[in-house]
């Protein structure tokens, strides 16, 4: 018992060494071992991407056909620094407060896209951002903030649409004139799960992630305990968990028999639970706000966590372990507060992030968060660059979904050709009708490709049997490709032929140079 106590400790010890001591030790010194932690093939690597109010998009208000247009080319330069950074996972804000970014049939458009109360801004946002992400090999997962609707004056606003109007047995007013639905009402559960089968059954989101999906915290005096029944045989505290869980499994039911790839997910608090040896300060998810995410991954029904860890040194650590030793197989992304490096928000250096996030990658707990996009992508005291050059040199694949049971991978494909920039192959058939299939692309320059080498994954989830080949794959002599499902199952690597004869280590940027040059002699013979 005593050496988990200390696992968080050991953890920050290593952590922290690459800081401490600016020289790198020699590809020999590192180990197989230590190279895969440090660049993992599986990983995932979150933005939340936050539209309440333009936070991080939409900055421009889509009010006609030109100011529309630059508010998607807003979100695409936003995506595009995603890519670059290799994020493979946008958490899209697309419930904010009882309002909507697509157009529903249960709730109006939300206000940041117009400057307009239920306007709506000409075009689908959530379908234009699910299909740009999924054009860079990025999952989206919509973002669905389940409890809070905002205050009065913003639902009046909404007039006959709002949910006040329409469901008003279902909402409270607390202090300060700050709306919520009421966790106690059953029919709540409901409702918010027919929001998340709407998103399911409409697009092609990779997830469906619950935030705030919690009791309010006390500072706004609300209460539904009038709603607790006398006859049961519940705790109300254990009650109120149930008021919450029944959410998260409603969620569940309604949206794994449509499609069972839907990761779902969570933000809770950052803390499950005090520790033996640390006090969450009074600020934990399962006696605080009445949250059990633990509960939910040991049931599936959910299938990882973005817990909201905006916290360092001992509030960090120890509640990270707590995670991973919690996990039930799941994995559990913590959320980093970078925000607190901007002066105005906070006192974090660039270290205290990046021991974190070296932390959580050694620790094994499957990824990590950052909140929000615009203090990654501005790059505050450089915590972009180090995404970029120390973290995220390379893509990523996200978790295999192994706690579903579905684990069988597709068929390889076959027939790697390579001609003029492009990388084309024989598509993998499904081995069953459900199954959905994605494309990774590995390169090298030795044969063959080495699959399980996070540096040899040059493109992600590619959705079609082709490829352009980007810079770094121009240095490559060597192709692969693996077929991979929805769940993450990936197939065996279907290689690129060996040629008979060894050809110039540049061999495709050869090949290109040939290729232009024979364009240019032919375009020289028809001018005489």
């Amino acid at each position: 018992m005593a050496n988990r106590h200390h696992m968080w400790a050991l953890g920050l010890l290593l952590a922290l060494l690459p800081i401490v001591t600016k020289a790198q030790p020699s590809n020999s010194q590192r180990g197989a071992y230590l190279y895969e932690r440090q660049h993992p093939l599986r990983e995932t690597r979150a933005v939340w991407l936050t539209t309440i109010g333009g936070l991080d998009w939409p900055r421009i208000k889509a009010t006609d056909a030109n100011s529309r247009k630059r508010q998607q080319e807003e979100l695409i330069r936003i995506l595009d620094n995603y890519q670059r950074a290799n994020i493979n996972t946008v958490i899209f804000q697309t419930r904010v407060r009882a309002a909507l970014l697509y157009p529903s049939k249960i709730e109006p458009w939300e206000l940041s896209l117009t400057g307009t109360h239920g306007r709506s801004p000409g075009y689908d946002p959530l379908a234009f951002c699910i299909e740009e992400c999924h054009k860079r090999g990025m999952e989206l997962h919509a973002w669905v903030v389940c409890i809070p609707i905002g205050t009065k004056e913003r639902q009046h606003g909404y007039g006959a649409a709002s949910i006040t109007r329409k469901r008003p047995e279902l909402v409270k007013t607390a202090k300060g004139g700050e709306m919520f639905m009421i966790p106690g009402k059953p029919e709540t559960a409901d409702y918010i799960a027919s929001i998340c089968k709407e998103i399911v059954e409409n697009y092609d989101v990779d997830g469906i992630s619950l935030d705030y999906i919690r009791y309010p915290e006390s500072i706004y005096n609300f209460s539904d305990e009038n709603l607790y029944p006398r006859t049961s045989s519940l705790s109300k505290a254990d009650w109120k968990r149930e008021n919450i869980t029944r959410i998260v499994r409603r969620v569940h039911d309604v949206v794994k028999p449509i499609k069972p790839w839907v990761k779902l997910s969570s933000s809770p608090i950052g803390k499950y639970k005090d520790t033996n040896r640390y006090s969450a300060g009074g600020w934990n998810g399962y006696n605080a706000v009445w949250q059990d995410p633990v509960l939910w991954l040991k049931e599936n029904w959910q299938d990882l966590l973005f817990p909201m860890m905006y916290f360092t040194g001992n509030n960090y650590y120890p509640f990270l372990f707590q995670w991973a030793e919690n996990a039930y197989g799941h994995p559990i992304c913590p959320g980093l507060g970078i925000y607190f490096l901007d002066p105005r928000e906070g006192k974090w250096t660039l270290n205290d992030v990046r021991a974190e996030m070296h932390t959580a990658r050694n620790s094994g707990i499957g990824g990590m968060a950052f909140y929000r996009g615009e203090f990654l992508t501005k790059n505050c005291k450089g915590i972009y660059d180090a995404a970029c050059d120390e973290f995220f040199p390379y893509p990523a694949l996200t978790a295999r979904m192994t706690w579903t049971g579905d684990t069988l991978a597709p068929a390889a494909p076959a027939a790697i050709q390579y001609e003029e920039g492009t990388l084309q192959w024989k598509p993998s058939l499904p081995l069953r009708p459900s199954q959905h299939i994605l494309y990774n692309v590995y390169g090298s320059n030795t044969y063959p490709v080495d699959v399980t080498r996070a540096e040899n994954l040059l493109a992600t989830r590619v959705r079609t049997n082709q490829w352009t080949v980007n810079a770094r794959g121009m240095r490559m002599r060597y192709y692969a490709v693996t077929a991979m499902d929805r769940m993450g199952n990936e197939s065996l690597a279907a290689q690129e032929e060996k040629p008979a004869i060894e050809l110039p280590e540049h061999i495709n940027v050869t090949r290109l140079i040939n290729r232009d040059m024979a364009k240019k002699g032919k375009s020289t013979r028809k001018k005489k």
